[in-house]
């Protein structure tokens, strides 16, 4: 006997969540509507109404219930820095680390060919515009380590180095507490290429 169709709906409607599959889906549906009833009602109302208020920065294209974000609002910020993350995730992670100042860009994505997302579907235009202000003076390129991050960091870089801006992209190596006998070599051989000398 088939599920209700609205049942499946709910189920093929979860399956948009990374990680999700057809069973997991099917787990939460059931749990939902067996055991959390309130539950799916409060995930309801979260859903409509974030839909509805939340919008891109102006500036620098993070979620936000305002057209300019608060933190591009602080005066506490940097304004010369800018650093450019594929999504805000990847921009909470930074500002976790407590050691940068300046102020974002969220690509919102980054590029990727075989998936069909180029520097068009990145609206590359508006990032151009925002380092274009005459305040930015570096870029600090901070996309994942991924071949796709790889290629949009590069094609970045090409971009903002042809109009004069200062580029840097973010180090990688051995993580803080790590020992060498658990890294792997290809994240060994970074840490060697990009070590830097100590000061007398």
């Amino acid at each position: 006997m088939a599920a209700p169709s609205s049942l499946e709906n709910l189920v093929d409607a979860l399956r948009c969540l990374p990680g999700v599959g057809p069973k997991s889906a099917q787990r939460m549906a059931y749990h939902l509507l067996q055991r959390d009833r309130p539950g799916a009602q409060r995930l309801v109302d979260a859903l409509q109404q974030t839909l509805q208020v939340l919008q891109h920065c102006q500036r620098c294209n993070t979620f936000t219930e305002d057209e300019i974000c608060e933190r591009c609002r602080s005066a506490k910020r940097d304004p010369s820095l800018l650093c450019v993350v594929e999504t805000p995730v990847d921009m909470n992670m930074m500002e976790q680390t407590q050691a940068y100042s300046g102020l974002y860009y969220v690509l919102m994505g980054r590029v990727s060919p075989l998936d069909g997302i180029g520097p068009r579907e990145l609206q590359l235009e508006r990032l151009l515009a925002r380092v274009g202000d005459g305040v930015v003076r570096e870029v600090i390129l901070a996309t994942n380590f991924t071949n796709e991050g790889e290629v949009t960091a590069h094609y970045l870089s090409e971009m903002f180095k042809s109009r004069g801006l200062r580029v840097s992209r973010i180090a990688r190596g051995v993580p803080v507490g790590g020992e060498l006998e658990y890294v792997d070599s290809g994240t060994l051989a970074q840490a060697v290429r990009e070590r830097k000398s100590l000061a007398d």
